[in-house]
């Protein structure tokens, strides 16, 4: 390696390094407001919550890796170029592009060496950290509950829709639910109000104020649970004792979840994603079979049942012949019934949608994950080569305007790719696309701008001189 070449690469690691730490400082303080609540009040001693954003850190990587990219180019060769150190480079005949080679070559190695780190590191960070976290979820029941979602505090499944005073023990709007041995929700209690009353080791007494209560019935046999298939009562207050006896006996080591597509390398999401894409086309199959044999249609007389095409008058004239000169109250009766047929099948379809678009949402996330830990080999160079281009272009080092480009650049690219996830996971668009759209987007701004710094053109453009000569025109016109 030439002396040029060791000398920018220690010019640009030093910034690197620095404008990294500083990044990822700022996101692990972001990270602890965004789960303070999952920490605070829970006895938790300083070695726990260093290990909870131990394991949580490295997920915060493929964050700050293209920032800080992307910063430190723009700062290390505007400060070259401002220096008019690349002037003393063209001299000797060496160009901008050259002395770009070494640290191309660096982040190609930057840009591998993430992919192995998200592959490996991230993932099992992401096993610990959530594991970590539904063990923190244990502790201190009353603090786990949060305000508009279902919360597992023992056997009961508690939502509420506010949480208020000193200790946060009163509660309002509650709606509980019950799981028993056989894992059947039969037990529903809902009631305007409420307060925590009592919390020790073994049980956590709840006073309901205003509500009712309904559970199913067991019966013996089939006669009795039409008779009576279940109660309801009303009270003004309801005092529950909640066994919370498990809670304090808390492994906060213990892996209990080991499969989500977050915890899974490339290989594990591309035999998973097969899977479930397998088992997908097999549900839809056998549904869209079940469906079509179960279809009132296919039952009319004079209709051949391996028949799926035929036109409105065939249809009419079959089910004409079934009325068979009926009375009013007759035809009525039958197109009733047909109305309440198109219902059911109508509420089939529309809650089949909605499983088939949780499985295909599963798919996508796994496809999505694979994609995104390749994609970001290739956001490195296109970062590097934008932060680069650009910082020769302005000629500006420091903190000041490469500053302001970098937060511009990173956010437009980092939205763009959240558009496209959320596009992909929600299949607008295919998981491919949605996990590249970000870089194939950055990808002709890196060449393009390559390309004028390696002819020079632009290279004595400074950004504040044409704002300066604008602002002059414009007093001149005034």
């Amino acid at each position: 390696m030439k002396i040029l070449d060791k000398y920018i690469l220690k010019f640009y690691l030093s910034r690197f390094l620095g404008i990294f730490a500083i990044c990822f400082l700022i996101f692990i303080i972001q990270t602890f407001w965004l789960y303070i609540d999952e920490l605070a009040g829970k006895g938790l001693d300083i070695f726990t919550i260093g290990k909870f954003f131990m394991y949580f850190s490295p997920k915060l990587v493929p964050l700050v890796l293209p920032l800080s990219i992307l910063l430190a180019s723009l700062t290390t060769y505007g400060t070259l170029s401002e220096n008019y150190e690349f002037i003393a480079m063209k001299s000797n005949g060496i160009s901008i592009v050259r002395s770009m080679i070494a640290l191309l070559i660096f982040h190609v190695c930057l840009g591998i060496g993430s992919f192995y780190f998200s592959n490996n590191v991230v993932t099992y960070g992401e096993l610990k950290s959530y594991n970590l976290r539904k063990n923190l979820a244990k502790l201190k029941p009353t603090l786990s509950i949060r305000e508009g979602m279902f919360n597992d505090i023992g056997n009961m499944s508690i939502k509420v829709a506010r949480k208020y005073g000193d200790n946060e023990q009163f509660l309002e709007d509650i709606i509980l639910h019950n799981i028993s041995d056989d894992e059947i929700n039969r037990l529903v209690i809902k009631a305007e109000s409420g307060e925590v009353r009592n919390e020790n080791d073994s049980y956590l007494q709840l006073v309901l104020k205003n509500g009712n209560r309904y559970e199913d019935i067991v019966t013996s046999s089939v006669a009795e649970k039409q008779k009576y298939p279940h109660t309801r009562a009303s009270f003004e207050e309801y005092i529950l004792n909640i066994d919370i006896s498990d809670f304090n006996n808390v492994n906060l080591d213990e892996e209990n979840y080991r499969s989500t597509y977050k915890m899974q390398r490339v290989n594990q999401l591309k035999k998973s994603s097969d899977t479930l894409l397998n088992k997908f086309e097999s549900d839809m199959d056998r549904f869209g079979i079940t469906f079509m044999q179960s279809h009132t249609i296919r039952k009319i007389p004079n209709l051949n049942p391996d028949q799926i095409e035929f036109n409105e008058i065939d249809i009419n004239k079959s089910f004409l012949n079934l009325l068979d000169n009926p009375e009013m109250y007759q035809i009525n009766g039958v197109l009733s019934m047909a109305d309440e047929e198109v219902d059911l099948y109508l509420r089939q379809l529309s809650n089949k949608k909605k499983t088939f678009f949780l499985q295909q949402k599963l798919i996508n996330l796994h496809k999505l994950t694979i994609n995104e830990r390749y994609s970001l080999i290739f956001a490195c160079i296109f970062l590097f080569l934008i932060g680069a281009s650009l910082g020769a272009i302005i000629r500006k080092g420091g903190l000041g305007l490469p500053l302001v480009l970098s937060i511009v650049i990173f956010l437009t690219y980092h939205y763009i790719g959240v558009f496209g996830k959320n596009a992909a996971e929600d299949n607008s668009i295919s998981p491919f696309l949605g996990s590249w759209i970000s870089t194939f987007v950055i990808a002709p701004f890196a060449i393009y701008l390559t390309k004028i710094v390696s002819t020079d053109r632009g290279f004595n453009f400074t950004l504040f001189d044409r704002v300066s000569q604008i602002v002059n025109k414009l007093k001149i016109k005034k």
